[in-house]
């Protein structure tokens, strides 16, 4: 789904997940000033996010209504960061802050480019459905304090409105709609 990308090369998506991350009101739990939260959706992967404070390192996504969840790409470039690139992090998800469940653990060596993190649940088969979506930094890279993400996309699996009609099976056969069932 996501590969190395740099300034002159996009992130690869499959067609079938779409981005959602600009449906959702991003927040941090620190931030040096002039390297702030809107650094993390600005399409640009010259600027970063960067921490201010103690590990873990938290970024918070959230969303108005309940989405359904299929990745998760984070960009980092340890060759420009070092000891503030992440190595470890975590994805939690749930309906708040305060019912947040452990979704995946992902460790990283010295990562350069996008990292994608897939956010489907083993036991279910559908997406994973969640309003809050919990990126936490446990640990960077040299034992860094502080840490650098460069981007964050969320992304939603991508079904359009007759298929999940289709899905459900849906018979127009009252005599209110057969009589517009065929073209004169």
């Amino acid at each position: 789904m996501a590969e190395s990308a740099s300034n002159k090369t996009q992130l690869s998506v499959d067609k079938s997940c779409r981005d959602i991350g600009k449906l959702a009101v991003w927040s941090v739990t620190s931030a040096k000033p002039g390297n702030g939260v809107e650094l993390l959706c600005d399409d640009r992967d010259d600027t970063y996010w960067q921490s201010d404070g103690s590990q873990p390192h938290l970024i918070n996504i959230q969303f108005q209504k309940k989405v359904r969840l299929q990745s998760l790409a984070v960009y980092l470039d340890y060759k420009l960061d070092e000891s503030y690139t992440p190595n470890k992090v975590s994805v939690s998800a749930g309906t708040s802050y305060d019912d947040l469940r452990p979704i995946k653990t992902v460790e990283m060596e010295e990562p350069t480019g996008w990292v994608n993190i897939p956010l489907q649940v083993p036991e279910l088969s559908e997406p994973l459905k969640a309003y809050f979506v919990q990126l936490a930094v446990i640990s960077n890279h040299q034992n860094g304090r502080d840490t650098h993400i460069r981007q964050v996309k969320v992304f939603g699996p991508r079904q359009d409105t007759v298929q999940r009609l289709m899905a459900h099976d849906v018979g127009f056969v009252s005599p209110e709609f057969l009589m517009f069932s065929v073209v004169r």
